[in-house]
C-alpha cells in the first residue's frame, strides 16, 4: 500500500522548482495539471488550482544529521531556524517555508528508527 498527499497551488512552477532544486526531490509523475514529486517513500503532488492549500506540513526525513544540515544549507533563506534537537520526539530538525508559505520540516530520527 502507498499514498500521495496533494496540495492545490496557484504557483506550481515555482513550488515544484523549490522542491526539486532545494530539497532534491525528483519528478515521479507528470500529469496535465499536477506534478507528483518523490523523496524516498514520500510522494507529494502539486496541482494547478485557483486557490492555494498552505496548511499542513511536508516533512522530509533524512537518514542522519548530515542530511538535515545539507538540506538547511540548500534551503538558505527559506529556512526559518537552525537545525536543532527536539527531545520530545527524539529528532534533529528545522522548519522552512516553500514559495506558497507552506511549512516544510527537515528531520532525522536520533534513535535507530527503520524507515519504510
Amino acid at each position: 500500500m502507498s499514498g500521495i498527499v496533494f496540495y492545490a497551488t496557484e504557483n506550481r512552477d515555482a513550488v515544484v522548482e523549490f522542491y526539486r532544486e532545494r530539497l532534491e526531490m525528483e519528478t515521479w509523475l507528470e500529469q496535465p495539471d499536477c506534478t507528483i514529486l518523490r523523496h524516498e517513500n514520500l510522494l507529494v503532488g502539486f496541482c494547478d488550482r485557483d486557490r492555494t492549500d498552505d496548511c499542513g506540513i511536508v516533512t522530509v526525513v533524512y537518514p542522519d544529521r548530515a542530511g538535515v544540515d545539507e538540506a538547511h544549507d540548500r534551503l538558505g533563506d527559506a529556512a526559518e531556524e537552525e537545525p536543532h534537537e527536539n527531545e520530545t520526539y527524539d529528532i534533529y530538525q528545522f522548519f522552512a517555508a516553500d514559495p506558497d508559505g507552506r511549512t516544510v520540516e527537515c528531520q532525522a530520527f536520533l534513535d535507530d528508527v527503520e524507515l519504510p
